[in-house]
């Protein structure tokens, strides 16, 4: 098929992407009213993650009651079609050929869709075994989180006895996966001080599986021929020790999948690796928005899908031609803090969602003093009353956006 040969359509809002982010949005848009509402996911399956987590946990914040993953995955799927949007799935949007016109290709062939409003939603992934460069031989039994879940989904064997890589949200998530497929863990081990979920998960885990948890250790090497039989931790003060395993799982690390956004000339934010997007999940790519944990790598699903509900009052502003004027100045954060989301901002425009930023740290900090500063000029300065933790987000309330110049430098937090 020469590109000639491509079907060309047109539709009023395109979501890339089918998890809770992308699901949310179509969902509200298409109940607002809007004409069509295409919602594309490159798996054969629509709901994003939570339809491989097999646990409760999921809907807490956007549903109000607790669900499965799958559940939750099933529901927002039910919600998008029953307000009218189109779901179509084994989709991949491969590239942009005009501004608001992604080429796409599926089982029907290859398509050039455009459309007035496109909502990136396309999430975040964990980095693998290769990516975070831990040496030793190549066997199986490696995995992330994703691909354990996969795996299981799948009735596949996962092994008998796991390290897993991680001490986070997540981390405790693959624990449950591993257990349900009859795996011991033999230990979680994670280059921070202590845990980093929530106290009662990790006391739960550790009285219904009794999972031993390394703490200030990384993994050196791994051994083994055609399975995995050992992994080596490195600990800070030097010592080496080896667990015997045959299978490991690395957990967190996450990068946005922001190829797309990136393909399309996007700026990216310098801390979170996503679109760089105002409060009102603007790029700086006219009628292109991004949500969910493509901006904020990574919170738990109802969060996502939180951000999906929020966006569709600015894609539904942006079909009735109100001009595109995105955040213009930039938001900051330096050592040890990560990143913070939303990252772009505008004085005298609407605030964040729920009235507050969210921010990620690279250790541990004590009820942090965050200051807020533009040109050498305080804005805001405030203590947080608990302590931040790695992995964790924590939030900055936005009142002080006001106080800021437009026509001024970056705005700035930083950690006294």
């Amino acid at each position: 098929m020469t590109p000639t040969d491509r079907i060309h359509r047109s539709v009023d809002v395109l979501v890339i992407g089918a998890g809770p982010a992308g699901l949310a949005v179509a969902a509200r848009l298409a109940a607002a009213g809007v004409g069509r509402v295409e919602v594309l996911d490159r798996e054969q399956r629509a709901g994003g993650i939570p339809r491989h987590c097999d646990h409760a946990g999921f809907g807490l914040r956007d549903l109000r009651r607790v669900m499965t993953g799958p559940d939750y995955a099933r529901h927002h799927i039910a919600a998008a079609i029953r307000a009218g949007a189109v779901l179509r799935t084994g989709v991949t949007a491969t590239g942009w050929a005009a501004p608001r016109t992604v080429d796409i290709t599926g089982p029907t062939g290859l398509e050039r869709i455009t459309a007035t409003a496109v909502v990136l939603a396309t999430g975040a992934r964990e980095r693998p075994r290769s990516a975070r460069l831990v040496p030793g031989t190549r066997p199986a039994g490696v995995y992330t989180t994703g691909q354990l879940q996969q795996a299981v989904l799948h009735h596949q064997s996962v092994g008998r006895r796991a390290v897993i890589v991680g001490a986070e949200r997540v981390s405790y998530s693959a624990v449950a996966t591993l257990r349900r497929a009859g795996a011991e863990v033999a230990a979680m081990v994670t280059d921070q001080p202590r845990h980093q979920t929530h106290p009662a998960r990790h006391l739960g885990t550790r009285l219904r599986h009794g999972v031993p948890l390394v703490t200030d250790a990384t993994v050196a090497e791994l051994t083994g021929r055609e399975r995995l039989e050992s992994v080596r931790l490195r600990h800070r003060d030097g010592r080496t020790a080896a667990i015997g395993c045959d299978t490991v799982v690395f957990t967190g690390d996450w990068i946005p999948d922001h190829e797309l956004a990136r393909s399309a000339g996007i700026a990216l934010d310098p801390g979170t690796r996503g679109p760089a997007t105002d409060a009102e999940f603007r790029t700086g790519e006219p009628g292109v928005f991004a949500v969910g944990n493509l901006l904020h790598p990574v919170e738990t699903a109802d969060v996502a899908a939180l951000d999906g509900r929020f966006a569709a009052g600015p894609v539904l502003r942006h079909l009735t031609g109100v001009p595109w004027t995105p955040g213009p100045l930039p938001v900051r954060v330096e050592a040890p803090l990560l990143w913070i989301s939303p990252n772009r901002l505008t004085p005298d425009g609407p605030r964040p969602p729920r009235g507050r930023f969210t921010l990620r740290t690279t250790r541990f900090l004590t009820r942090p003093v965050l200051t807020v500063s533009q040109d050498g000029r305080t804005l805001h300065r405030g203590r947080l009353a608990s302590t931040a933790a790695p992995n964790r987000p924590f939030h900055l309330p936005a009142d002080w956006i006001a106080g800021a110049d437009a026509h001024g430098g970056p705005v700035r937090i930083t950690v006294d």
